[in-house]
């Protein structure tokens, strides 16, 4: 979306609200939370708006996801995300070279998709650790992916980093190791993510990791917070952070559980992890995916291009809320 107008993609991928809940039986507000105060742990509490405007709840459920550098760092506003997204458009249109600083999915995926719309432009990929993505999956599968990378003519620069970002409209940058690329014109952001919680730190500073992430028992509710619960990217849980986890694994348990916790009935619904699985097209005619099931298995171009690279998996979220 953020590469190419192909397809008119933030016509499709920005979903609506309109149709969150379920026969209507819901408000949805507009708004960021900047503070959580609680009455006492199990008695609910507020959330505080950054408008100063203050929502009960007596049950809690966050999950306010990750904070993402680069192109995918959206505004709030549908307008001003739109203006972003071709403000991108352009910046990749016009560069000879773009450097993409991350080896994981994101931006094994975005140097896919500039290959894919300009088969010419030169694109380097900088990558901190020896091999591509992280060491969750197997060598096997990361020599797979790094393969199908140099395959289609994205250079690749691993064990090195860029410690700065050059000012816009510079040309040129060295890596940490000395590597340099006088004739980058633009450099892409597209190292991982972090957590959205700093706002949580109000409830209980104490629930934070020193990396951000949500501590939380296996039912998901806060640790020394009962009817509070997290789910999504936030938590601190040894696993990917990915949609899915998130809908298939996470979702139900805290569904179940805030049921639970109504009633007054002990919280018997358990996260135990789900299965690490990935899918990385690079453009819409291939890619590389990994599925940790068995004795896990490596899937190549033809897998990869027909569950998500074809589409990128927007009409099945779209199906999802209801939307064409």
């Amino acid at each position: 979306m953020v590469v190419t107008s192909e397809g008119d993609l933030e016509n499709q991928a920005i979903i609506p609200y309109d149709r969150l809940f379920v026969n209507g039986n819901g408000t949805h507000v507009v708004g960021a939370v900047t503070a959580i105060d609680e009455v006492a742990p199990g008695k609910g509490g507020n959330v505080v708006l950054n408008n100063g405007e203050k929502i009960h709840y007596d049950v809690l459920a966050l999950a306010t996801g990750s904070t993402w550098p680069g192109p995918i760092n959206f505004p709030d506003s549908d307008a001003d995300a739109i203006a972003s997204i071709k403000d991108w458009r352009n910046k990749i249109a016009n560069a000879k070279h773009v450097v993409i600083v991350g080896g994981g999915p994101v931006g094994i995926e975005t140097a896919g998709e500039i290959k894919d719309a300009y088969p010419d432009k030169k694109v380097t990929l900088v990558h901190s650790e020896k091999q591509l993505v992280t060491d969750t999956y197997p060598d096997r599968w990361r020599q797979d992916i790094e393969w199908r990378v140099r395959k289609r003519g994205i250079d690749l620069i691993l064990d090195d980093r860029i410690d700065s970002f050059p000012a816009p409209g510079t040309i040129g940058v060295t890596t940490h190791n000395g590597k340099e690329l006088p004739d980058a014109e633009l450099v892409i952001p597209s190292y991982g993510p972090r957590p959205n919680t700093a706002y949580i730190a109000s409830l209980d500073p104490s629930v934070l990791t020193e990396q951000g992430f949500v501590k939380v028992n296996p039912t998901l509710e806060i640790v020394n917070h009962p009817g509070v619960f997290a789910l999504g990217d936030i938590i601190d849980w040894r696993e990917q952070k990915q949609a899915a986890k998130a809908g298939n694994g996470h979702v139900p348990v805290v569904a179940t559980n805030i049921q639970g916790y109504i009633a007054g009935q002990p919280l018997n619904k358990i996260y135990k992890g789900s299965p690490e699985m990935i899918l990385v097209p690079l453009g819409r005619s291939g890619g590389s995916g990994y599925i940790g099931l068995l004795w896990g298995i490596v899937v190549g171009d033809w897998v990869t291009r027909w569950l998500k690279g074809k589409t990128l998996m927007v009409p099945a979220v779209r199906k999802q809320f209801g939307l064409s």
